[in-house]
């Protein structure tokens, strides 16, 4: 390998279990047209690092800096945050072998100085553990943003500078975006004492060499007198050492220098004073500890207790706002953040009083009432969730929320006949998420599919159903008890931030006091690990609770061995084998109910899905970048057969309007959040494949019969792969040839597409036979007779969850 001359980086240590040079890669906003969304915080130690699975790109900036050249790093560190106060990627500060002091005052401006030890900024091209650096200088100063630079994704990008003889070169102290998965085989070597044409030469007699606009490194030298700096510039360039290059830069741009020289206090101010979004890292920098003596701006600490709320720090942002609204009931946003985040903690009568405070102002009496509804129904308080989904709609018509609180807590109608009591005893207890509405269609598949594992009768005769969001008490953990059997899952429940409580840390809202007085044989199965790539949580309640289930648990089988592996990791060692695998039964849906034969006739169409929830830890800064690739993908496999888009939810709909608005390509929806159960199996089984980055939207119907291709966003996709020894059915979200191999693989699925179907029934075989051997345990667990006994299938359909078909006819 060889790259531009200086001997290789030196390394640090990460947090235990990391290694040397493993850098916490962060993420921040996408291309400002395309952008799903402010990303969430990404990997730092207590966050889930699966980049590996993933492909999640790390990004870093990095610069070389002396003693001498300190005050000017400290320059280009404020204008960088100060200009991009929504981006937080590591900084490499990369140094001759400075003392670990000498960089105190650059940590007090950036929370992710990694320091590494260098010969030369050139050593950046070198630097393991990333695969996107952007290099600058300490003679530089941001005066844009360098957001669009993080799209990038080919060669090396710089700025070509007019050289000797009239033509353009690339300056060894310029700026560089390195691709280094480009770098670290193509790139020559160079002579030590280089000049300025060193990267020129290199990247122009390797091809590499992606020319930027003069906006991102514009040189000081060229302003003279009063020269005025061009509105456009991003980077403003006053030399390696500060000075320009030909003569002294202009009065204007001089000042453009001289606003970043400023001291700690006011850069802090600067920073929490700016408009629009912030990446939660950089404010909590740089508005922590909040300045003694005297009290800090009520908005900035609402937006702080906002960044701990989001990412599970729920105590601390209690903390701050209950000092904040001290008897002060005209703060309503401040008391609406505090009582989702006291909800958040199962501290519920307190969460109910501030909540009813937000209400008062008109602007957030709907939200407000919405959470009061749900806080209602978590403690089985229908009739007030009832009410309070009302008033939320008198203070706003249009809030969705409310309304669907209100239709799901609306008391049956009169007339209508209850169905027959059955006998308790003769029920199983089912604890999962039921989704109703036009919510997640996988979440509506799902459990139905656990319910037909143990019988085809999947309604109320022979299932009791307790939401997993619901407060676990005394009554409820009588009515538990009294069944045969508790049934738990399936879905990602090991989730930190879907409905949180402080009671387990997890989607099962039941205090471990509780959950030791479970009596009925307990059955946690098919549930999923499903913390995003790079998502923060608190562990610790989360990992207690875990350790409290599995040693109540008669059985407790996770969909995956990628989920497998990290609860055991979360476990004592003697708990751990009481871990198992157990497939989600929707792969197996071919073996637990009658269907059309595998040989029925299909439509001529591909199926593709997309997910937008955490869009930032999913894209990152790569969504530009995935909107292209699967644009011209959709191209391509359209000259094979018709591409229609499945929606699990309406939010899924953002990829047809931005594949509309941004490539002019138009797809039909199928809205599976409307259909019923049947419709959505029917119309999985019918297609020809299906591209899905939404785990159902791959699981369901691979267990219909129907090839796949998953769009790998998060890890439990890559997990399912895994699981089946299919990986290669899977093509990260990030990946740079996205769009070719995506046409290529579906291209051979079509093809051949029986062959492909064969392969899925084959890979199916294995899931059954584990499903069928834990299914034999439950069925004695639970003294139940076996619904799969050998021999020709019942011709009836599952029943008792299937959802009406809302489209019209």
């Amino acid at each position: 390998m060889k790259t531009p001359a200086g001997p290789a980086a030196g390394t640090r240590t990460g947090p235990a279990g990391r290694g040397p040079a493993d850098p916490a890669a962060g993420s921040g906003p996408a291309d400002p047209a395309t952008a799903p969304g402010p990303p969430a915080v990404s990997d730092r130690p207590d966050a889930d690092d699966r980049r590996a699975v993933t492909g999640r790109r790390r990004i870093a900036f990095a610069a070389y800096a002396d003693e001498d050249r300190m005050p000017g790093l400290l320059v280009l560190l404020r204008s960088l945050v100060l200009n991009d106060p929504a981006v937080c990627e590591d900084f490499l500060l990369l140094h001759p072998g400075l003392p670990d002091s000498a960089f105190d005052a650059a940590r007090r401006l950036h929370p992710r100085i990694v320091p590494r030890t260098a010969a030369g900024r050139l050593d950046a091209f070198r630097t393991p553990g990333y695969d996107t650096v952007i290099v600058l200088g300490p003679g530089m100063v941001v005066l844009g943003s360098l957001t669009p630079l993080l799209a990038l994704r080919t060669g090396v990008a710089a700025v070509p500078q007019p050289g000797p003889g009239g033509g353009r070169t690339v300056r060894d102290d310029g700026l560089l975006v390195i691709q280094r998965q480009d770098v670290t085989d193509t790139v020559p070597g160079t002579p030590a004492e280089g000049g300025a044409s060193t990267v020129h030469r290199a990247l122009t007699e390797a091809g590499l060499l992606e020319p930027l606009g003069s906006r991102y490194d514009f040189p000081a030298g060229r302003l003279y007198d009063d020269a005025p700096v061009p509105a456009s510039t991003v980077v403003l360039h006053f030399g390696e050492d500060g000075v320009g290059e030909d003569q002294a830069p202009s009065a204007p741009a001089r000042e453009a220098r001289e606003r970043y020289e400023m001291d700690d206090e006011a850069f802090r101010a600067a920073y929490c004073a700016l408009p629009g979004p912030k990446h939660p890292e950089l404010l909590l920098h740089c508005a922590l500890p909040f300045p003694e003596g005297r009290r800090a701006p009520v908005d900035l600490v609402r937006q702080v207790a906002e960044v701990h709320r989001q990412q599970g720090r729920y105590d601390e942002a209690v903390a701050l706002l209950t000092a904040a609204v001290a008897d002060r009931p005209d703060l309503p946003r401040c008391h609406e953040t505090l009582g989702i985040s006291l909800m958040a903690l199962s501290r519920y009568e307190e969460a109910e009083a501030h909540l009813l405070l937000a209400t008062v102002s008109p602007d957030f009496a709907a939200r407000a009432y919405g959470q009061l509804a749900r806080l209602a129904w978590l403690l089985g308080r229908d009739a007030d969730a009832h009410a309070y989904a009302r008033e939320g709609l008198d203070a706003d018509p249009a809030d969705g929320n409310c309304h669907a609180w209100y239709v799901r807590t609306r008391p049956a109608a009169a007339g209508v006949r209850a169905a027959e009591p059955v006998p308790a005893g003769e029920q199983l207890a089912h604890v999962a998420l039921f989704a109703d509405g036009q919510e997640n269609a996988g979440d509506k598949v799902l459990p139905e599919a656990v319910r037909m594992c143990f019988g085809s009768d999947t309604g109320p005769a022979r299932w009791h159903e307790r939401s997993v969001h619901r407060l676990v008490d005394g009554p409820a953990l009588e009515e538990l008890n009294a069944r045969r059997g508790i049934v738990v899952g399936g879905g990602g429940l090991f989730l930190p931030d879907t409905a949180p409580n402080g009671n387990s840390g997890w989607q099962w809202n039941i205090p471990d006091d509780v959950l030791a007085r479970i009596t009925a044989p307990l059955a946690v199965f098919a549930v999923g690990y499903n913390v995003f790539d790079g998502q923060r949580y608190r562990r610790e309640r989360f990992a207690a609770s875990l350790r409290a289930l599995v040693g109540q648990s008669s059985f407790f089988g996770l969909r995956n061995q990628g989920s497998v592996d990290r609860v055991r990791e979360l476990l004592p060692r003697e708990l751990r084998d009481r871990v198992r695998y157990q497939p989600c039964p929707t792969t197996v849906a071919r073996h637990l109910g009658p269907g059309p034969d595998d040989g029925a006739v299909r439509d001529d169409t591909v199926l593709i899905n997309c997910a937008y929830d955490r869009a930032g830890l999913r894209f990152g800064h790569d969504y530009g970048h995935f909107l292209a690739e699967t644009a011209a993908a959709v191209r391509s496999i359209g000259e094979r057969a018709e591409v229609r888009y499945a929606a699990h939810m309406p939010a899924d709909e953002k990829f047809v309007h931005d594949l509309r608005r941004a490539h002019g390509t138009t797809l039909p929806v199928e809205p599976l959040y409307l259909f019923s159960n049947d419709r959505i199996r029917e119309l999985y089984r019918r297609t020809r494949l299906v591209i899905g980055m939404r785990g159902h939207a791959g699981m369901i119907p691979f267990g219909c019969g129907t090839p796949i291709i998953s769009l790998v966003s998060h890890p439990k996709l890559a997990y399912f792969l895994s699981d089946i020894d299919r990986p290669e059915w899977g093509l990260s979200v990030h990946d740079r040839s996205l769009g070719t191999r995506l046409a290529e693989r579906a291209a051979g699925v079509l093809d051949d597409h029986r062959a492909a179907v064969a392969d899925v029934h084959g890979r199916q075989e294995h899931l059954w036979s584990v499903t069928r051997a834990n299914l034999t345990g439950l069925q004695k667990l639970f003294g139940l007779p076996d619904p799969f006994p050998p021999g020709p299938r019942a011709a009836g359909p599952a029943r008792g969850l299937h959802l009406p078909d809302t489209r019209t006819k």
